[in-house]
């Protein structure tokens, strides 16, 4: 094992799937959990359903973490099985808990899968590859598009390294973080909160969140998927998210039409998945493994 994946492991067994709170584990601080951004987080999750196929013998989640939204239930309701393969023991512990018998969990390196060609009737892997050294990328999306069974398609969700529409957000960003801080000068009051922090939390907990470092990432852009990627298995980029989290933690609040504005974002991202796809913070990548002799 490298010791980038080492040191991803050790990340998600001693940090990232350790929990904070009843159902909620430390690596949620990389999330919105408010109720203002709520539905339209959770309409963005239900997103990867459309692109699989609705049932089957067994569903594939590579890097399936703790399974650690109710969302993420969905994908597998209509297989028979769903084999969580991930390299964190901890979060294949905390995923038999949730799914019970209908998961099989082996320990597994994603850019080294151990099951035989044409085996799952739907794959999908969220936020997963970006934490594999850059050189194996290549190697795991191969890996996906291997054990997929012919006409049936993968769900990849990962974030670009830069996006442009968040690029163009920033400013405001910036301006909504200097606000806030004038404010709490102006009137007396201590320093606004981190926006990092979730809504909800206790002391505690929010305590807890603050302590650990993200781990590895390496991410890629959409030239690098249509040119490098496209090459070799066809991909269509779609939405998954638009917005980083730090957009919805500064700039979306209940008192402004936070979920008023979520909404109408989410309306446009329905109708211009692709645009949406390539210029916003999530894509949503499907690989299509075409029917044999097609």
């Amino acid at each position: 094992m490298t010791a980038i994946k080492q040191q991803v492991r050790e990340f998600y067994d001693r940090v990232g799937w350790q929990e904070v709170g009843e159902g909620i584990y430390q690596n949620a601080r990389y999330e919105d959990l408010r109720l203002v951004s709520r539905d339209y987080i959770h309409r963005c999750h239900l997103r990867v359903s459309r692109y699989l196929k609705p049932s089957g013998n067994y569903l594939l989640d590579a890097g399936s973490g703790p399974i650690q939204y109710p969302e993420y239930l969905d994908y597998s309701r209509g297989y028979r099985r769903r084999v969580c393969a991930d390299i964190s023991i901890v979060a294949l512990r905390e995923a038999q808990q949730r799914i019970g018998d209908h998961g099989l969990f082996v320990v597994a390196d994603i850019a080294n899968l151990p099951f035989k060609m044409d085996t799952f009737d739907g794959v999908v892997s969220l936020h997963t590859i970006h934490h594999l050294p850059e050189e194996e990328h290549l190697n795991a999306f191969a890996g996906l598009y291997r054990v997929l069974a012919p006409g049936c398609s993968a769900v990849v969700v990962n974030g670009w390294p830069n996006s442009t529409l968040m690029t163009l957000a920033a400013p405001f960003i910036r301006l909504a973080q200097l606000a806030r801080r004038l404010a709490a000068r102006l009137s007396r009051q201590p320093k606004p909160s981190d926006p990092d922090e979730d809504e909800g939390h206790s002391p505690e907990q929010k305590q807890k969140a603050k302590q650990p470092k993200g781990t590895f990432i390496n991410r890629h852009d959409a030239l690098w998927v249509k040119q490098e990627l496209g090459a070799r298995m066809p991909v269509e980029i779609r939405v998954w998210r638009s917005v980083s989290v730090r957009f919805l933690r500064v700039l979306i609040h209940p008192r402004l039409g936070g979920r008023l504005w979520l909404r109408v974002l989410y309306g446009l991202e329905e109708r211009f998945p692709g645009f949406f796809g390539e210029q916003g913070q999530y894509p949503l990548l499907v690989l299509r493994k075409e029917t044999n002799g097609s």
